[in-house]
């Protein structure tokens, strides 16, 4: 170090006569000693330059007690299975271990934005410039001024051409005619690179002599590049940046195809190509907020001593009794057609009787054409002949057939609707249990709040009431909220900012108001005149009353209770009025309902003759009516649509820009 301090020594005479100085306080470099030995970066080893960061970091800190560590800064905050540091650990440094300028890193990441820059050429001193000009070497001693100028200045040297070398006895040489091209001037890039762990990018300035700059500026190019990280020389909102030492790794990106530029795609063309959507600022906070709320939710239910349980995707049964579902089925041709059932199927044969009985007794009320009525009266008897052949063929088919029409399982089955029927059967023995996954439902309708897959967080507890699940359904949401706030804050910033600039204070304000709650009848009358209705029992309430209710009545949250039985699932519990039934929906400003809540019906003798009413295949329910044969018991339950939920919480339009690879109707592309 003393043979280099003495190489430097003339350059910088102030420093040297500081260092008795320095010297005297070996324990606490100081910051000009410091600022040397990173001057000294082409002399030094790496190891000596590690010495000085620790120095540097001492004289910033000298009350910050020494930790054993600190030698490799470094490596502290990289990824445990990776020596890349994430920028959130350098650019978000909320847990103050934020990392200082002169650290040595790795860092990774894609290119959201990058310009290239050519160097300022020096400008030498005055002086220089005046000996330069006059300070002529001997052996040039026949070269005149016109000569110089010629040399110099291109436009003299034309000029010089036409008047004839100016009067000049010496001709102008030939060597100085033809203009040589230089090199081109030397350049840097400015890349900033997001890795997606944050919102902010890091500024990244790499030389044109480590690597071809035209394969790091592209838009979405993948680097993985080593540096030190220093602060910005010009005041500027990057309060840190990294200056490359190494390229590691390039991932090249062909223009002309990548579908992410500069520019702000609508969400409607990124769902097109989900795969990259991620790399979009906005999606990748949504996705940071979605990984925090599926925290949440976990963290929420083991706290209060819930267990976590996995029900089944495929099942035999339809968890609502009246949903839409998705037939699992292996009778396909390789081809992808379905195979030949061998003729009309019954239902079809079905609906044709109903519309040939309507038409025969249209007919029977005009009495003006008795051939048409006797033809169709024929029709009719034929085709009610064809479908109870069909009927009892198919019967036939299922008793002698192991297999249902050849398909991998012996009878129908489904992608789920719900799981909270069998999540019913553990929280009849565990307490109180959850389950978090995907549900199907095969709606063809269009709708910014319903696709065919979305994720739901389903919740049963044994020996409670209506009343247990309403309270516990409003502190899981109130929680939600909460722990958005207080762990998103740079997300939600964002958000605000993109999407919705008031996204942040509803949030806050779900937090500390109270879950107002009103029966259904209370929500009808309140409904009724706005939009003109007639208060009649029965009446579904539409998402537009929903909306009104807790955006214009109630400015929040608000639960509606007690619906009518022809309005809920079989299994919600009757009242004892007989005509209302144990269900709830949690109901939020500008997303609707949220959360679906019922108390489910532990009677049996109850619970059967619903079943019939309904005409539900009663068979496909003899496991879950055991539930009540044997050991039965008060138990309640809700679900909350976990996108919804994310919906809700971002402000965005449509569910289909919350959930990672949406899928709707006619949409399923990866």
């Amino acid at each position: 170090m003393a043979s280099q301090e003495s190489i430097i020594a003339p350059q910088e005479p102030k420093i040297t006569s500081q260092e008795p100085n320095m010297m005297s306080q070996e324990p606490k470099t100081t910051s000009q000693e410091s600022k040397l030995a990173s001057e000294e970066s082409t002399l030094t080893s790496q190891e000596p330059k590690m010495i000085s960061q620790v120095s540097k970091l001492a004289s910033q800190e000298p009350n910050t007690p020494s930790q054993e560590p600190v030698t490799t800064s470094s490596s502290n905050l990289s990824s445990k299975y990776s020596e890349r540091v994430v920028l959130k650990t350098i650019l978000e440094p909320s847990d103050g271990r934020g990392r200082l300028a002169g650290d040595r890193v790795v860092v990774g990441g894609w290119v959201k934005s990058s310009k290239q820059v050519n160097k300022e050429a020096a400008v030498p001193e005055p002086q220089q410039q005046t000996t330069e000009a006059y300070n002529v070497s001997p052996r040039h001693k026949d070269v005149s001024c016109v000569e110089i100028f010629q040399s110099r200045i291109p436009i003299f040297r034309s000029i010089a051409k036409i008047f004839g070398g100016g009067g000049s006895s010496h001709p102008v040489r030939e060597k100085l005619e033809p203009e040589i091209p230089g090199p081109p001037p030397p350049s840097v890039a400015y890349l900033l690179v997001s890795d997606g762990s944050c919102v902010a990018s890091l500024k990244v300035v790499v030389d044109a002599s480590i690597a071809p700059l035209s394969q790091l500026l592209p838009i979405g190019t993948c680097i993985l590049v080593e540096g030190e990280l220093e602060k910005p020389s010009m005041q500027e909102k990057h309060s840190i940046e990294l200056k490359a030492e190494r390229i590691l790794h390039i991932g090249t990106v062909k223009q002309d195809l990548y579908p992410l530029s500069k520019k702000r795609l609508p969400f409607e063309t990124l769902r097109d190509c989900s795969h990259f959507r991620p790399r979009t600022t906005t999606v990748a906070s949504v996705t940071r907020i979605r990984s925090a709320l599926t925290f949440a939710t976990h963290t929420y239910f083991h706290d209060k001593g819930f267990l976590d349980v996995q029900v089944p995707i495929i099942t035999t049964i339809d968890g609502e009794g009246v949903s839409e579902k998705f037939q699992v089925t292996t009778v396909l041709g390789k081809d992808g057609k379905q195979k030949d059932t061998g003729g009309v199927a019954l239902e079809v044969l079905k609906d044709a009787v109903i519309q040939k009985s309507n038409l025969v007794e249209e007919l029977k009320r005009s009495e003006s054409n008795r051939e048409a009525l006797a033809s169709a009266i024929m029709d009719l008897r034929k085709t009610n002949q064809l479908a109870s052949q069909l009927e009892a063929k198919e019967k036939r088919t299922n008793q002698h057939r192991p297999f249902f029409y050849g398909d991998f399982f012996s009878q129908q089955t489904y992608l789920s609707v719900s799981g909270l029927l069998h999540l019913e059967s553990y929280a009849c023995a565990l307490g109180n249990v959850f389950s978090f996954g995907p549900r199907f439902r095969a709606d063809r309708k269009e709708s910014a709040e319903r696709v065919a897959e979305m994720w739901m967080v389903e919740v049963q507890m044994a020996f409670s009431q209506l009343e247990d699940a309403m309270n516990c359904a409003g502190d899981y949401f109130k929680f939600l909220c909460k722990w958005v706030v207080e762990n998103c804050s740079e997300d939600m910033n964002f958000i605000s900012k993109r999407v919705d600039k008031s996204r942040s204070s509803p949030l806050a304000s779900m937090v500390s108001s109270s879950i107002e709650k009103i029966s259904y009848m209370e929500a009808l009358e309140k409904v009724a005149d706005k939009f003109g209705i007639k208060q009649e029992w029965g009446i579904a309430l539409t998402p537009d009353h929903l909306s009104y209710l807790a955006e214009a009545v109630y400015n929040g949250p608000v639960i509606i209770y007690n619906y009518p039985k022809e309005l809920k699932p079989f299994y919600v519990r009757l009242n004892d009025d007989g005509k209302t039934a144990a269900a709830f929906d949690l109901v939020v400003p500008k997303t609707g309902t949220i959360i679906t809540g019922s108390q489910s019906e532990e009677r049996f003798d109850m619970l059967d003759p619903r079943i019939k009413e309904l005409r539900l295949p009663r068979e496909q329910y003899e496991w879950y009516m055991d539930l009540r044969k044997h050991g039965t018991v008060e138990h309640s339950g809700f679900s909350l649509g976990f996108d919804l939920m994310v919906l809700f919480t971002t402000g965005l339009p449509d569910v289909r820009d919350v959930i990672p690879f949406p899928r709707s109707y006619l949409k399923a592309n990866n």
